[in-house]
């Protein structure tokens, strides 16, 4: 099947519009639900899914269309979210794959336990984290969260349900830590946990002038379990790439503020779990505008502190700081947002500031903009994460040469050994996933031996020829 062509027989019953957490692709799929594996090897065996294709779909937090099959199926998952077991003795929690990262992280903290890693939300879905491979503020320490991940129960067109991990299944087992939903249905996981010592940090901040001196306070040694920068892309002049750098680390309950000392389960779980408050409403005009972003990035950073250390701030609040804004992407109207993140390995730096000057040369109007260090690689073949610098960028989907400038992008991260981040991606070329992912051969065995009949298919993989 072509990149552009649809599902020639489409499914029976009634369709609905789904869209990636950008905004800017919308598909018309067949929705579909399940409660516990049984319903997904049972769904899986359909003659009309096998027809149709089908992919799952958790929170909908992709930004493309990896959760997408326009003309086909759309596997539900949201109603698999019970967490089955948790074991203090073993350091282990074992849930269904439609559990979000808030809820689980809520339950362990009542255990006085946490994840080793979560993303910037925690509302995505623990088996779209682990397609994902999702990353957090703590990689150049922990890794991505597919070093904590011990088993899955997988469901595949091929043998139904399996269980696959390092030492059963392997090479399916990694080829899965990434790979888009494309190698099976994640039922269940099985993951490494860590004690909790409080529900605070204590954060570190250093103000930078431009990029020259974000580059080299980022590139030295860092202790801290967390670190991000974010950076003013907006700025005009020599101040362009300034930033405010935020390292953390967690703190002791004895070390948290003497009126916030509360230990007991119910205020951890507050200080952990990603909260909801304000929301954005349906409909809204884009209320972003470039000089209004600038107005307000040149107040951030004037308003944050030159140095500051031991600042104390909630795990919530510094792991999860947009979550308090309830769907955000609607502030970028109706045209939609799109999120370019990339890595660049360590080493490629004069590569790096390529990518920076492309974004000021073409005037990219750059909204947001996360700045990190990777640690080394791990997880399979469409694992995103390797050694190196990582930025990530918000941009208006109807901003002028938009697309153009990405491409330019892709080619710079593509011939220095780098790659583009699929989970986030919503325009890539096949071609470009081929030069920047050299394990594509391995990633399409596994496939072929989960499902031979190329019954799991996305929009993304059909654009990207993954299937």
């Amino acid at each position: 099947m072509s990149v552009t062509e649809r599902s020639a027989t489409p499914p029976p019953g009634p369709q609905t519009s789904l869209s990636g957490w950008g905004g800017t692709t919308t598909s018309r799929c067949r929705v579909l639900g399940a409660r516990d594996s049984h319903d997904v090897v049972r769904i899986l065996a359909s003659p009309d899914t096998a027809r149709a294709g089908l992919i799952a779909r958790g929170a909908g937090r992709s930004y493309g269309d990896a959760a997408l099959n326009d003309g086909g199926d759309v596997l539900d998952m949201t109603s698999c979210n019970r967490i089955v077991s948790i074991d203090r003795d073993r350091s282990r929690v074992v849930a269904q794959g439609g559990v979000t990262v808030a809820q689980l992280q809520a339950a362990l903290a009542r255990e006085r336990l946490t994840l080793p890693v979560v993303p910037g939300t925690g509302h995505v879905t623990l088996g779209g984290a682990i397609a994902s491979d999702v990353h957090g503020k703590n990689h150049h320490r922990d890794g991505a969260l597919a070093r904590h991940v011990v088993a899955i129960s997988l469901c595949t067109p091929a043998d139904g349900l399996l269980e696959v991990s390092p030492e059963t299944e392997r090479e399916l087992f990694y080829a899965t830590l990434g790979g888009m939903g494309l190698t099976g249905v994640i039922a269940e996981a099985t993951l490494r946990v860590e004690p909790l010592l409080s529900g605070w940090v204590a954060e570190d901040v250093d103000r930078t002038d431009d990029l020259e001196h974000t580059l080299a306070a980022m590139a030295g040694d860092d202790g801290h379990r967390y670190s991000v920068a974010w950076l003013d892309l907006l700025a005009g002049g020599a101040g362009n790439g300034r930033a405010v750098i935020s390292r953390a680390d967690p703190l002791p309950a004895s070390a948290a503020p003497p009126s916030e000392r509360r230990d007991d389960a119910r205020a951890l779980e507050r200080r952990v779990r990603a909260g909801r408050s304000l929301g954005v409403p349906r409909g809204l005009p884009s209320v972003l505008r470039a000089g209004r972003v600038r107005d307000f990035n040149a107040l951030r950073w004037r308003r944050s502190p030159r140095r500051a250390r031991g600042r104390p701030q909630t795990l919530a609040r510094y792991l999860f700081p947009l979550d308090s804004l309830e769907r955000w992407n609607r502030l970028y109207g109706p045209a939609g947002l799109i999120q370019y993140q990339f890595v660049v390995p360590d080493g490629q730096e004069t590569a790096l500031m390529r990518c920076f000057a492309i974004v000021r040369e073409r005037r990219l109007p750059v909204y947001l903009a996360v700045f990190k260090r990777f640690g080394d690689a791990f997880g399979g073949p469409l694992s995103f994460p390797l050694a190196g610098w990582t930025l990530a960028i918000d941009i208006p989907a109807a901003a002028p040469g938009l697309l153009e400038a990405l491409a330019s992008l892709d080619a710079v991260v593509a011939g220095c050994g780098g790659r583009v981040y699929l989970t986030k991606d919503a325009r890539m070329s096949a071609d470009a996933l081929r030069a920047m992912y050299p394990q594509l051969d391995r990633f399409a065995a596994q496939r072929q031996r989960a499902d031979p009949a190329g019954v799991l298919r996305s929009d993304l993989a059909r654009r990207l020829e993954l299937c």
